[in-house]
């Protein structure tokens, strides 16, 4: 598991500084996270995407700001971003779903700052002792020696190559990417060694990269889906704060195809009621500008993320808020998630139905393939092993297999 050097309190009001032994902290013992928490000031959470920073279900303790009286906690300072190093003892992720395209992936980053309000991955912040709400996207964790852990476990003796996924949990190309520059350091890592990389990301920083991007992809060996959930740039703004616009994303979506690199878009979540009108034109807009694959996934809400949610809606969308939640509760067999395999990514029921069958004839219509690019692993070469020496035989094979057959070709010309 390894270990974090960041490690505070969940409640905003612990912040050290002088201002905050002024305000009191109310803990009830052996709350749940689905009590009502109390909204942090608008102020306080600006350029945030949650309302509250709810302890996490792992706490024995549910901490709640209280005005003691003297407007303290007008006084409390905003959530700024803490970055933390994390130190884990290895870098690649393994899962067995059968439901999902890859079974290995890499998160650079724990948290994100994009402080998207639907991302399913804020419950994993409570495995830190941390909450789920602003603390996901205000204290990060950074995993600085990724590309060395990385390195390392492919030179082992055993490792087979297969796609590996990144951004599937967190955004490897969030804010601070521009400074700790992690995500860079594991495609040369990558690249190096051959090995074949999908990519999801909001950003328009992953354009920083094509240099190793557009050489990787000559080879069969990436490719890069752009992640678009509205074209409303308010909606946008209030739904996922941090992360570009709208349009640059599209612009991404043209960058990266004119540089010869494959490129998709996944329209997720589809939200009920919110985002789901805009299924058809997402499509259209990417499709314009080169993307030839897309995906879509449901809304999803485990665990806290189902309070927090629907705290956002109370706040930004009251109107919506009973109908969001019945719609949600439809495609989910009455329940607001459902975990099962097979179905937690697009629902049951007839509204989930509905979204499938329209993303599918718009797909169709527009022209995006059916079938998923398949990379190439045949190409990999193993890096060194620490304090070791190559596989000549791994080098071999990988050189054998990435050649032509010349005497196939001499005996057609013959």
């Amino acid at each position: 598991m390894g270990h974090a050097s960041l490690k505070q309190p969940s409640s905003g009001a612990l912040r050290s500084g002088p201002q905050s032994s002024r305000a009191f902290i109310g803990a009830h013992s052996g709350s749940r996270f689905s009590e009502p928490a109390e909204p942090v000031g608008a102020q306080r959470r600006r350029g945030r995407g949650t309302v509250t920073n709810r302890s996490g279900r792992f706490e024995n303790e549910t901490r709640v700001e209280i005005d003691d009286g003297w407007n303290s906690l007008e006084e409390m300072p905003q959530f700024e971003t803490v970055v933390g190093i994390e130190k884990p003892k290895a870098i690649i992720t393994r899962n067995q779903s059968p439901d999902i395209s890859f079974d290995r992936s890499i998160n650079p980053y724990r948290g994100c700052e994009h402080g998207c309000v639907y991302c399913f991955a804020r419950p994993t912040h409570a495995f830190m002792g941390l909450s789920p709400g602003l603390d996901f996207e205000s204290k990060l964790f950074v995993k600085q020696d990724a590309a060395q852990l990385l390195e390392c476990e492919l030179s082992a003796e055993n490792y087979r190559p297969r796609t590996i996924a990144i951004g599937t949990n967190t955004d490897p190309y969030q804010p601070i990417e521009r400074s700790y520059r992690i995500m860079r350091s594991i495609l040369e890592v990558l690249a190096r060694t051959n090995h074949p990389v999908g990519i999801v990301t909001k950003s328009a920083l992953v354009t920083r990269d094509i240099d190793i991007l557009a050489e990787m992809a000559k080879k069969g060996l990436v490719k890069v889906a752009l992640s678009i959930t509205t074209l409303d740039p308010h909606l946008a703004r209030v739904m996922e704060p941090r992360a570009p616009r709208p349009e640059r994303r599209l612009d991404t979506i043209r960058q990266l195809t004119e540089a010869g690199i494959p490129v998709g878009v996944m329209t997720a979540p589809i939200i009920p009621a919110i985002n789901d009108s805009e299924i058809e034109t997402i499509l259209t807009r990417a499709h314009a500008m080169g993307a030839r694959e897309a995906g879509y996934v449901l809304l999803r809400l485990p665990l806290e993320l189902k309070d927090l949610f629907t705290e956002w809606l109370q706040a930004n969308f009251p109107d919506k808020l009973k109908h969001v939640l019945s719609l949600v509760r439809t495609t989910r067999g009455g329940n607001t998630y459902d975990s099962t395999w097979g179905e937690r990514m697009t629902g049951s029921g007839p509204y989930a139905w509905m979204i499938g069958r329209r993303f599918e004839v718009a797909a169709e219509r527009l022209g995006f393939t059916r079938e998923r690019l398949k990379l190439r692993t045949d190409l990999f070469v193993p890096p060194a092993p620490p304090g070791g020496q190559l596989n000549l035989f791994a080098f071999e094979t990988s050189a054998l297999s990435a050649a032509p057959d010349t005497r196939k070709q001499k005996a057609a010309a013959a």
